[in-house]
């Protein structure tokens, strides 16, 4: 049985047109979750350890301020499109797209002001909250009108966050949620003992911006090798590795499938997630540098926590090779990704 509750978070500053953000809290039995109208934010996720005690596992910020300042993207649903986009550019129809540039050369994550700083229409479903919003053709460079729905569902110990779409002129489109995960709890000092695996048998090499050259390379013999688990802290000193912060390749196809693990010994808690997505980003936390003030005044050093975001492949709008990112008029855009908490 899913419990669902709406509360006052807060209200936008009036120079961002001083909206209302509401809190919406989903409980089940062994997961509470709290949602914000606000970026359709996940701002806090308990989940229990193997002695029953609940903990929350997800970055973020006690108050509306600490969300609506410049922020790694806490728990938040980034588009038009998840990632980056080499220099910001595409080409569509013959007519060349020019996006915002927020990341070195490129744009990320949408732009300077994407679905994650905007305010969305909520509504309450028996066992989660669906938001709305209307992307307006042109924004942040991106083509046609777009219409969004970012649904979540809590059932028991897993978390459904569905995405649908629909454009009235082609457009690119990658849609993912963008939360920052420890299972030891939100504000431990690292991720190191945690345990990771994820099912790909190729990632993408980046280059020094951190977009993919283009080629698809094995995992064999590599430091990107998670398809048995891995304790963090070790493999990344084993390789040599600063962090990770690269798109894994998923088996294509449009059914659910199990893509990633991760497991902490210590508590006993662990995540599964699920998805339909042809990729998910792999990133550990590499730019936090403890300079922001999180809930309870938790500081955020740099790998105190991991993303796993499944999404499309990045820059795949100028990729042709890559899995179609284009969503034309009269098509929809569907999918899910699964979170599955539990204790072992």
């Amino acid at each position: 049985m899913t419990t669902v509750r709406r509360e006052a978070f807060g209200r936008m500053p009036p120079e961002e047109g001083g909206g209302e953000v509401e809190k919406f809290v989903l409980q089940s039995d062994s997961v509470r979750v709290e949602i914000l109208s606000f970026g359709c934010i996940v701002a806090t996720l308990e989940t229990k350890d193997r002695d029953g005690q609940f903990s929350d596992i997800v970055l973020g910020f006690d108050t509306l301020e600490g969300y609506t300042r410049k922020h790694p993207f806490f728990g938040a649903v980034v588009g038009r499109v998840a990632n980056r986009i080499a220099r910001g550019r595409f080409s569509l129809d013959g007519k060349e797209c020019q996006l915002f540039i927020n990341n070195g050369p490129n744009s990320l994550h949408g732009g300077a002001k994407g679905f994650d700083k905007v305010l969305w229409s909520p509504q309450v479903l028996p066992n989660g909250v669906r938001f709305f919003r209307l992307s307006p053709d042109g924004e942040e460079g991106y083509p046609g009108d777009l219409k969004v729905w970012v649904t979540y569902t809590l059932t028991g110990r897993e978390l459904a966050i569905n995405y649908q779409a629909q454009t009235s002129k082609t457009t690119p489109i990658s849609l993912t949620n963008h939360s920052y995960f420890n299972l030891a709890g939100q504000g431990s000092r690292d991720v190191y003992d945690h345990e990771i695996s994820i099912e790909a048998d190729s990632y993408l090499p980046v280059d020094d911006t951190k977009i993919p050259t283009g080629e698809v390379a094995a995992v064999q013999g590599t430091g990107f090798d998670l398809r048995q688990p891995v304790e963090l802290g070790k493999h990344l000193q084993k390789f040599h590795l600063d962090g990770f912060d690269h798109n894994f390749c998923l088996h294509q196809g449009q059914d659910r499938r199990l893509v990633a693990r991760v497991f902490h010994p210590p508590t006993g808690r662990t995540m599964e997630v699920h998805t339909t997505q042809p990729g998910i980003q792999f990133y550990t936390g590499n730019n936090l540098d403890g300079s922001l003030k999180g809930k309870g005044a938790a500081t955020y050093p740099k790998h105190s926590a991991l993303c796993l975001e499944t999404q499309n492949w990045p820059d795949a709008v100028n990729k042709p090779h890559f899995p179609n990112v284009l969503l034309h008029p009269g098509e929809e855009y569907n999918h899910t990704t699964w979170l599955v908490f539990n204790t072992a």
